[in-house]
């Protein structure tokens, strides 16, 4: 079976399981305390050791792990190595079975203290495919009594190097830095949700990636996966194939926090390192204060309620992105903004599909164009996000300039369509006819021109495919890409790779010139679409120049349609005087500024204009607040914003809840909306957030609304809800 068969038919097969999926019993589950039972014990006062017993066909998540005890800074917990594996709902993981043990020091306790209370946290999931909701128990301690003598000082881990010890190589210690020399840490604060950690290793000595942890204390504060630096692959006498660091690296940690005032954090690494050559240091642990300034926290990943697909990608595998990534391509041919041009390429395949080898010529070409332009598109946002630029899905319709152009471009395919004019056999100088060379130059460019119209649109799927997209490598953003050009080209490949499937589209005959000619208005009314974003862009100035500019681009194809035959000179003269004209509206928008406040931006009866300041106000004052980060460019926004947030219903329910409603217009870029963007790993719009009243974390909606999701998460935040 060829690839693209078997790619159907997974595609076919996720479909197909999911009502499997959705017929899970839940009743089926164990309770929490008995799927996970929990015990703790004092080995003595300065140790505590905390254990789960799991019940078969249960298992419990490393990463979700937690252990506090009231004010008291505890140091980060040690807990043997999990079983690897991709899982469904958090990517790369590690997970227990049967029963595993959590081994807390404990700081001095006072003498007359015999019992402590630890608040243990975990999360965990069933084999049928359901997971408990991050789950808290607390558990109380006896502790042995204190002793009279002194606590003896803790020993030098590099007193007894070269003696056996477990996680030690053996090697001589006589020339060998101590700890604090070999590997330094700091960490500052980047800012409300982001800290900047500083692992310092000596020239001569590595430090393992997989073997350094962090973790933070502090009121509501919670940590997010650490953006590590590109590691070096080693073979390790003692671990075998890890990755290392052999330089110092600077390592980025997303912060949630529940509370927006300024604070001081304790964090906490537990880290590993060698001497290359040479001995390794046994488990090394540092804390140190941070100050935190005021302000919201990152994003956790799969913040939404319900189980929705979020804007973010964190915790996806590339396997969940490829095919969310496909499906959201796949969606897109059903999206109003596409539609014009896939009407086109129907009308190219029913041309000739009964042709030999046409149909598939066709579909190849076309798949071509698409995969070609979203592997351009992809590269460049990853390359100008990367320098800095304030860019995102769509980035593209944020430039007046090309909006302009796509205008023309729309305006020539609809007056092409109409036969107002035909592409004669000497175009361009090229010299080539309309032939089958000809006609795979047309389905290449109708796969191009359906990329730049689809970026508009955000189907579901799709934006946390483009999310962990943008944080991957360029090799496997580019396979995300790619698959969303797979999904978009895929209707048309398979019918131009299945005989059966082309067989079926209607016999060419003389009805074909009408519907092209009719299928000619919605690429006019495109046109007056992005008119009408390029005024909302640069007023209606810049959209009245485009327009006159448009008829004079109407004129010069009526001409070279019309003198076809005629003198070359006057022909070609005519031409390039109204092509001139057609021009220089290009460039007077390219002079032209954004109006001081959009149509976008200027906030409707039922809110206000968004803005950092006003919503940390609101906030403050512990109101519900709905953001909306839309576009005048963005179709799925419209779509939304139509059907469900401009409603009467939606403005009753305002007023019910007490929610403060708040919309941002990303029309035009701005680097404010762009860095709140980012704060939800969100790579475009639309985004809506929930925030509850009196604080908490803030809730991520699909980016497809209904208005039964809307209510429910409104009336949540507000205190309405379960």
């Amino acid at each position: 079976m060829s690839l693209l068969p078997r790619l159907f038919a997974l595609l076919i097969a996720a479909f197909a399981a999911l009502p499997a999926a959705a017929q899970i019993d839940e009743s089926e589950l164990l309770p929490i305390e008995e799927a996970f039972a929990l015990s703790a014990e004092a080995r003595s006062r300065d140790t505590v050791v905390v254990r789960f017993e799991i019940a078969e066909g249960y298992y419990l998540y490393r990463h979700r792990f937690g252990i506090t005890a009231g004010e008291l800074a505890l140091a980060p917990f040690s807990i043997p190595d999990g079983e690897h594996k991709v899982d469904e709902f958090f990517g790369e993981v590690e997970s227990y079975r049967g029963s595993v043990e959590l081994t807390q020091s404990l700081p001095p306790i006072p003498a007359g203290q015999n019992s402590l209370t630890l608040e243990v946290r975990f999360q965990g999931c069933a084999d049928i495919g359901i997971c408990y909701p991050p789950h808290r128990s607390p558990v109380t301690v006896a502790l042995p009594p204190a002793s009279a003598l002194p606590a003896s000082a803790a020993p030098n881990p590099l007193a007894a190097l070269g003696a056996a010890q477990p996680g030690l190589l053996p090697g001589s210690s006589q020339d060998a830095l101590p700890e604090d020399q070999a590997f330094g840490f700091e960490a500052i604060a980047l800012g409300p949700d982001r800290l900047l950690v500083r692992m310092k290793v000596a020239p001569g000595y590595y430090l393992y990636r997989d073997k350094t942890r962090f973790a933070i204390e502090g009121a509501g504060l919670g940590l997010l996966a650490p953006e590590w630096p590109p590691a070096t692959p080693h073979h390790d006498e003692h671990f075998g194939e890890v990755m290392v660091y052999f330089d110092s690296i600077e390592v980025p940690l997303p912060v949630t926090r529940s509370d927006q005032s300024a604070l001081t954090a304790t964090l906490s690494a537990e880290f590993q390192g060698c001497k290359t050559a040479g001995i390794c240091y046994p488990v090394m642990r540092r804390s140190l204060a941070v100050d935190l300034p005021a302000g919201a926290g990152a994003m956790a990943a799969g913040a939404t309620a319900g189980g929705e697909a979020g804007a973010d990608g964190a915790g996806m595998s590339i396997a969940s992105a490829l095919l969310f990534a496909l499906l959201g391509g796949l969606i897109l041919n059903l999206m109003p903004c596409v539609l014009p041009i896939l009407s086109l390429k129907a009308m190219g395949l029913a041309k000739g599909a009964h042709g030999p080898g046409y149909a598939r010529r066709h579909a190849l070409w076309y798949t071509a164009g698409v995969l070609a332009s979203f592997a351009a598109l992809g590269l460049a946002l990853l390359a100008l996000r990367a320098g800095g630029s304030a860019l995102g899905w769509g980035f593209q319709l944020q430039q007046p300039l090309f909006v302009a152009a796509l205008v023309y471009v729309m305006l020539a395919i609809g007056l092409s369509m109409s036969g107002v004019f035909v592409f004669g056999a000497s175009w361009g100088g090229v010299g080539q006819s309309l032939t089958e060379d000809e006609g795979a130059k047309g389905a290449f460019f109708t796969g191009v021109l359906a990329v730049i119209v689809a970026s508009p649109c955000t189907a579901p799927f799709m934006g946390g495919a483009l999310a962990y997209a943008v944080a991957q490598p360029a090799v496997w953003a580019l396979a995300v890409f790619l698959a969303l050009g797979l999904g978009l080209a895929l209707p048309f490949l398979l019918i131009g790779l299945v005989p059966s499937l082309a067989d079926r589209l209607p016999r060419p005959g003389p009805w074909m010139e009408t519907l092209k000619q009719f299928l000619a208005f919605p690429m006019y009314l495109t046109g007056v679409w992005l008119l009408w974003v390029l005024g909302h862009q640069v007023g209606m100035d810049g959209a009245g120049a485009v327009l006159a500019g448009g008829v004079a681009l109407a004129m010069a194809l009526w001409w070279w349609e019309h003198r076809r035959g005629g003198h070359r000179g006057w022909r070609l003269a005519g031409f390039a005087l109204l092509l001139a004209l057609a021009a220089w509206p290009l460039n007077f928008v390219r002079g032209l500024e954004a109006p001081a406040k959009s149509a976008g931006a200027q906030a409707q009866h039922l809110g206000e204009a968004w803005s950092s300041g006003r919503l940390d106000e609101l906030l403050a004052a512990g109101k519900p607040v709905l953001v909306n980060m839309t576009a005048d460019w963005c179709a799925t926004c419209k779509v939304n914003e139509r059907l469900v947030l401009s409603t009467e219903d939606f403005a009753a329910l305002l007023a019910d809840t007490g929610t403060s409603y708040l919309k941002g217009d990303w029309t035009n870029t701005d680097p404010e909306i762009t860095a709140y963007l980012k704060r939800f790993n969100a790579v475009g719009v639309p985004l809506y957030v929930v925030y509850p009243a009196g604080g908490g974390k803030p809730e991520v909606l699909p980016t497809v609304l209904t208005a039964t999701r809307v209510e429910d998460a409104l009336r949540k935040a507000a205190g309405g809800g379960s």
